[in-house]
């Protein structure tokens, strides 16, 4: 059955107000997932329209989360897999991030978060590089954090902390023969691109597939993970409630 708009707004707000502010994650985690099989879908020759669909989704989902004032957010929008793919099929996307890192300064203004770019920025062809930095400078607004995953990889983010906490051991000057034993959980904490921040609570993916794929592998340890059907550029702010009332209803083990 097709729900008319009113019967949707009630039942967002019926979702909203039986959300406990004390049950909200301090971290969300999403992978944007289901670009290109959207466009198939929708039958589209390519799929430009498809990745502009989905960052607009983007500048909505950040609202929604800024609504719950949700601490910190985390957006893998490209891997570093993703960089292996044709030309004919990252150009086109490429140059929808470009516009969409130049609209951020204007959506962290009206919002009111800070912006980081994490991942293997030196992959990045030119113009994105330089989109990412002039974004990250006209985006501080304090408030709450969101992070871009951009040209990201779990697996990456892990040798490039140990790299890190390994520089800042010899630097201290920590001889070669003692390194191994000054290297544990709290430093390389400290190294990763989300240095500082709190590890997510709860990790949504969406287009049905049911794997992170190496996203944030090492903070989202104890994450709860909720997994949606519709692709990113489909998602809705009902699917997003219902996340969060899938995560408020969880008992949180932490491995224990």
């Amino acid at each position: 059955m097709k729900w008319s708009k009113p019967l949707y707004n009630l039942y967002e707000r019926r979702l909203v107000l039986n959300l406990p502010s004390e049950s909200l994650p301090s971290h969300i985690g999403v992978i944007l997932d289901g670009h290109r099989r959207f466009a198939r879908q929708e039958g589209h020759a390519e799929y430009t329209a498809s990745y502009r669909i989905g960052m607009a989704k983007l500048g909505e989902f950040l609202g929604w989360c800024a609504q719950l004032e949700v601490p910190v957010i985390t957006a893998w929008v490209l891997s570093t897999d993703n960089l292996r793919r044709p030309s004919e099929e990252l150009d086109p996307y490429f140059a929808v991030l470009v516009d969409l890192l130049a609209d951020l300064p204007r959506l962290a203004s009206r919002l009111g978060f800070s912006l980081q770019v994490i991942g293997s920025i030196d992959l990045l062809p030119g113009p994105l590089a330089t989109a990412v930095k002039e974004a990250e400078r006209g985006s501080q607004f304090g408030g709450w954090q969101f992070n871009l995953a951009l040209g990201y990889g779990g697996r990456q983010e892990i040798v490039d902390a140990c790299r890190s906490l390994i520089v800042e051991l010899v630097t201290d000057g920590v001889a070669p023969e003692h390194l191994a034993e000054h290297i544990d959980t709290a430093g390389l904490s400290h190294h990763l691109y989300t240095g500082g921040l709190p590890d997510p609570d709860l990790v949504i993916r969406t287009s049905g597939e049911s794997r992170l794929s190496g996203f944030l592998l090492w903070q989202a340890a104890y994450a709860e993970c909720v997994f949606v059907d519709p692709y990113w550029p489909e998602f809705r702010h009902v699917d997003f409630l219902r996340a969060l009332r899938d995560f408020a209803r969880r008992e949180r083990r932490f491995g224990k």
